[in-house]
């Protein structure tokens, strides 16, 4: 992130988000939820204001943010629960068209007072329920990402060279160097640069090794004969 651009939305949190909460929460997924949640909210229109759980799941910033574990879905469930233990949030399961739905509110005067007109039957969900969406596909994680995870923090000039290198060289030979560096403990971008540059000058047989005859040239010079690789 770059800063804030002129013109940026501001969403309003509850002061206790920032206090006791923020002191006490220990689980990423509980205050990613959260924060999330409070984001739709602030989003809706029309009374009384929830959002659905399949809202949620389906949330591609709540499935990005936590792709690190194996079932996005089932952490993403599990914040919430913890965030309804807290007292953060209200659940309410009931039937919409004939299916059964559980809704999230915030647990203020709004919320409570939402969630008891509902039971009474003094509120109508009509059009205000979205349809169940698909999990969004699972993306790949950019070159940023891998060496964030196998390297360390990024630098300013290492991001120019992070940017070149996904727009120079295929997925696949990046995803392979990445693996070869982490495999040989050498986890440094200079070492999967030399792959990745080795490749390039000798040609990438199977497996990643290169072929029979390569002929050792220089990457700029690469590039004048061949263009950049072709992403596969």
């Amino acid at each position: 992130m770059r800063g804030f651009p002129a013109g940026t939305r501001y969403t309003p949190v509850p002061d206790p988000i920032l206090g006791a909460f923020l002191e006490q929460a220990d689980d990423l997924a509980e205050l990613k939820c959260t924060l999330r949640l409070l984001w739709l909210l602030q989003r809706k229109k029309g009374t009384p204001r929830f959002v659905a759980e399949d809202e949620l799941l389906s949330d591609r910033t709540l499935n990005r943010g936590l792709g690190h574990a194996e079932d996005p879905r089932a952490e993403i469930r599990e914040g919430l629960r913890k965030a309804a233990e807290q007292g953060i949030i209200l659940a309410l399961e009931l039937e919409v068209e004939g299916k059964p739905r559980k809704l999230y509110f915030l647990n203020d005067e709004e919320g409570r007072n939402a969630i008891g007109e509902l039971q009474r039957g003094h509120a109508s969900l009509e059009g205000l329920v979205p349809e169940e969406e698909e999990p969004p596909p699972p993306e790949r994680p950019n070159i940023f990402v891998l060496y964030e995870e196998n390297i360390g923090l990024i630098t300013p000039i290492q991001a120019e060279r992070l940017k070149e290198a996904e727009e120079l060289y295929p997925w696949s030979w990046i995803e392979e160097a990445f693996e070869q560096a982490v495999a040989r403990n050498a986890r440094n971008w200079r070492y999967i640069e030399s792959i990745l540059e080795r490749w390039a000058r000798e040609g990438r047989g199977e497996h990643g090794k290169p072929g029979r005859y390569p002929e050792k040239i220089s990457l700029k010079e690469y590039r004048r004969r061949y263009g950049r690789p072709a992403r596969s």
